[in-house]
């Protein structure tokens, strides 16, 4: 049975002592700028990175603080012990995939947001560097028959082979090697690795954002633990993790255009005779509001996740700020198909912890649609329990749609009730399939839910390439505004992690644009 997690020391003398970085003075964004970029997750880093080589001055807003990386300070919380720098205005840790208890935390400016739709959870980050800096780190391109199953002609499979590259080589992805494949804390990547191929499952290796070099440093005690030890959801502290931060962000304001300017979060946008319009919240660390002003730019391009994007989007055309916006705006949101999953316990799994880096995956499409398993670890477990993870994905076809609540001015995600029941079935046939060839069970004690549904990490859709915007993420009914995030993709990436899709997309549309003038 997993161990109940406790609160770590909370309250902002102890965030102030741990990561004192996080309370420097942050300069306001400009009252004007020629390109505003909001968001610094993937599609936002390429953006403003390709800008700025092209000689434009870019000012990057990001509503998260900007966390430093240290090889032996425990920067980040995590799953066992989670507190406020693990989540963004929370006041409880959000519903656990495994058998981490809830356990109140402060409500603070942490990096990752975790919100409710329903019987939904959508998790999505906060802070510089976005969704890079709380995903598994997978680098997954959708074979062509599903990419083709999502994006059908509005994309071609092959004119998007040298972006895919393009965005492998930024993004500084490889697939695991074999010498930390075969150390202690990726027992339990073998050991999935068996239990597949029992199953009569072909392999297939993963791309990984992480620097091998650190974790193998962690594996030698040179420094501090952290993807070996299962860190990964709520940050990576040493930089094992190689997130936007040091690849694409790094670049962007190398370049001496580029200007980041956390705790600036995008609250409305509208127009006028210069251009966009912004109100912006400057926000203290624990993500309160110290002021709110007004900014302006002449373009703008929208990076802050299929979530906000959709969102501001949705506010802009039915208060009336931006009513030229199409009313495809909002429509064609979807969560990837995901589902966390657990079986075991498999006795021949022994590690001491479980590291968080994903080695393989495996396809199967004997259920009528497409599935995929990632090899997982078992978040918010402190020691190795014999549990075997898995991160699962399907080609579905629900879809939610994002609505202006008149009477809050809130834009809701409505998702329908029981959207994902299709997603279950399908994979929990291939997990049980699984399973039983190993003689294992499908879930143990508090994880009997073999197959989580209720949330998604990949938010993906809302204002979708080729229906709310052109084919190049030019929004519809605006000049020089743009979209260059996850809200292009129509709810899928076609059983494969979106990271790098939406890393190659914007690398496509953003040279377009540049090339074109706009």
């Amino acid at each position: 049975m997993a161990a109940r997690a406790v609160a770590s020391p909370v309250g902002e003398p102890a965030y102030r002592a741990l990561v004192p970085e996080i309370y420097r003075r942050v300069p306001s964004a400009p009252a004007f700028s020629d390109t505003i970029v909001v968001g610094t997750g993937f599609g936002a880093a390429v953006t403003a990175l390709r800008l700025g080589q092209a000689g434009l001055d870019v000012t990057v807003l990001e509503r998260g603080s900007r966390w430093p990386i240290d090889p032996h300070r425990a920067i980040f919380a995590n799953d066992v012990l989670p507190d406020g720098r693990g989540y963004w205005r929370r006041t409880v840790n959000p519903v656990p995939l495994t058998g981490l208890h809830q356990v109140p935390v402060d409500s603070f400016g942490g990096v990752l947001e975790a919100t409710e739709h329903g019987d939904l959870e959508v998790w999505r980050g906060a802070g510089v560097g976005g969704g890079s800096l709380v995903f598994t780190g997978a680098l997954v391109r959708p074979e062509r028959r599903f990419f083709e199953a999502v994006f059908g002609s509005t994309l071609d499979h092959d004119a998007m082979t040298p972006y895919y590259a393009r965005a492998l080589r930024g993004l500084g992805g490889s697939p695991m090697p074999s010498d930390v494949v075969a150390s202690g804390p990726f027992t339990h990547s073998r050991v999935w690795d068996a239990e597949a191929r029992r199953a009569g499952y072909a392999l297939q290796r993963i791309d990984g954002i992480w620097d091998w070099d650190i974790v193998r440093a962690e594996l030698r005690g040179a420094v501090r633990p952290s993807a070996i030890i299962g860190e990964s959801n709520l940050g990576n502290a040493d930089g094992s993790k190689n997130d936007l931060r040091s690849t694409y962000l790094r670049q962007a304001e190398a370049t001496g255009r580029v200007h980041i300017h956390p705790r600036h979060e995008v609250i409305d946008i509208g127009c006028d005779a210069t251009g966009f319009v912004l109100t912006v919240a400057e926000l203290a660390p624990d993500a309160t509001v110290i002021r709110r002003r007004t900014i302006g730019c002449r373009r703008l391009f929208l990076g802050a996740g299929s979530m906000g994007t959709s969102a501001l989007l949705v506010r802009a055309r039915d208060t009336g700020t931006l009513p030229d916006l199409s009313g495809a705006v909002g429509e064609g949101w979807g969560t990837n198909g995901d589902a966390a999953l657990v079986r075991g316990p498999d006795l021949r799994a022994n590690g001491l912890v479980q590291a968080s880096p994903s080695a393989t995956r495996i396809v199967d499409e004997s259920t009528g649609t497409a599935v995929s398993l990632e090899n997982w670890y078992v978040p918010g477990n402190p020691v190795d329990l014999s549990l075997i993870g898995s991160l699962g994905m399907v080609l579905d076809g629900t879809r939610g749609r994002f609505v202006l609540d008149r009477s809050t001015g809130q834009v809701d995600l409505r998702w329908p009730r029981g959207g994902n029941r299709d997603v279950e079935n399908a994979l929990r046939a291939v997990h049980s399939r699984i399973a039983e060839r190993s003689g294992i069970g499908v879930g143990a004690g508090p994880l009997a839910r073999d197959v989580n549904t209720r949330f998604t990490a990949h938010p993906l859709g809302g204002v979708v390439l080729g229906r709310a915007t052109d084919t190049h993420g030019r929004v519809e009914g605006y000049r020089d505004l743009y979209v260059v995030d996850g809200a292009l993709i129509p709810g899928s990436t076609g059983t494969a992690n979106p990271s790098l899709t939406i890393t190659a997309l914007a690398e496509r549309n953003i040279e377009a644009v540049i090339a074109a003038g706009g």
